[in-house]
């Protein structure tokens, strides 16, 4: 509990260093904007408006994440976090279309750039102060399995992919004096960032949704069948649900039927303790205990089983297409 506690206090006080640091660089793309009038430069402030919301954001989904469960909330707050991570791509997506729309009512106007050699050093600094930033949130995201600070990384990398093509925009503008360029720039980074919130957005609902996740359901499978024991004849209509950095983890596990509840209860518990042992995540279990019939003798692999019905015949490989199945594993 306290291991916990500590991480959560370690995500909290990161997700204020990126607020912090977002308030800082969008007052530093502001200042660029007004000295050069820019449409790309405006792009990238625009994205940093988001990067400033979703921050506080995330810092409150965090917050709200770490509270404990109650009456109401019988499985915890971790889904706020696929939330707010939502309503961050759909602030992402909007922003693109600002920008667009900028882009395009430059382009049809004309305008003047100025002191461009002052935007590009600006705007070149906060490039790099974000790009260190996404890198370690997203570090830090997955050593916590915290969707908000992988999402804010993200989200930092990808402000820095547009803050360097911005970055070589007004390096050319300044040589080549083709203004028109500067607004074709705003709108290729506008579509761009257009895409990246699509994919935010995507990424929550699936969370929100229970959809599963194919690769952490490949490791639990692949933990599981490299440690399967004899007694556990089957693992069937396992299903998993994410709750911010949580899992919890529904499965039936099938086990010789005369065996007395102690000992099926042990072999349960051996299961569990393996899961909690190897996945490196806060887990809640309810598994269910199946007793054997004689469609499962061809599969089990008890070989001094003193009721078998039917002889042995192969040992069936556990995978995602079985051990989610809602049926008892067979040879068929």
């Amino acid at each position: 509990m306290h291991s916990q506690q500590t991480h959560t206090k370690d995500k909290i006080g990161f997700q204020k260093l990126i607020a912090f640091f977002g308030v800082v660089l969008f007052i530093g793309k502001i200042i660029a904007w007004k000295l050069t009038g820019s449409d790309a430069v405006f792009s990238d402030a625009m994205e940093s408006i988001v990067n400033v919301i979703s921050a506080f954001m995330g810092l409150y989904s965090l917050y709200l994440a770490a509270k404990p469960k109650d009456e109401g909330h019988p499985y915890g707050h971790g889904k706020v976090e696929f939330v707010t991570s939502g309503i961050e791509g759909a602030l992402i997506a909007i922003a693109g279309i600002m920008i667009i729309y900028e882009g395009i009512n430059s382009l049809v106007v004309g305008k003047t750039l100025n002191k461009l050699d002052w935007g590009i050093a600006i705007i070149a600094a906060t490039a790099v102060v974000n790009y260190l930033l996404g890198y370690i949130s997203i570090k830090k995201g997955e050593q916590e399995n915290s969707l908000v600070l992988i999402s804010s990384g993200k989200h930092l990398q990808s402000d820095t992919v547009t803050t360097l093509g911005v970055v070589i925009s007004l390096i050319v503008v300044y040589f080549t004096r083709l203004y028109w360029l500067d607004s074709v720039v705003a709108l290729l980074f506008g579509f761009y960032i257009i895409y990246i919130g699509y994919k935010i957005v995507r990424k929550s609902l699936s969370g929100i949704m229970d959809e599963q996740d194919p690769q952490l359901l490949e490791e639990i499978i692949k933990v599981l069948e490299e440690n399967r024991r004899t007694e556990w004849i089957d693992v069937h209509n396992l299903k998993i649900q994410q709750f911010g950095a949580s899992l919890h983890i529904d499965a039936h596990i099938t086990l010789p039927w005369y065996y007395s509840l102690r000992d099926a209860h042990k072999e349960m518990e051996k299961m569990i303790i393996l899961l909690a042992g190897r996945i490196q995540r806060n887990i809640e279990f309810n598994f269910h205990m199946d007793d054997c019939k004689p469609i499962s003798c061809p599969v089990c692999r008890i070989a001094d089983c003193p009721v078998r019905e039917q002889d042995f015949v192969k040992k069936v490989t556990w995978t995602p297409e079985n051990v989610t199945c809602g049926d008892k594993h067979t040879v068929e």
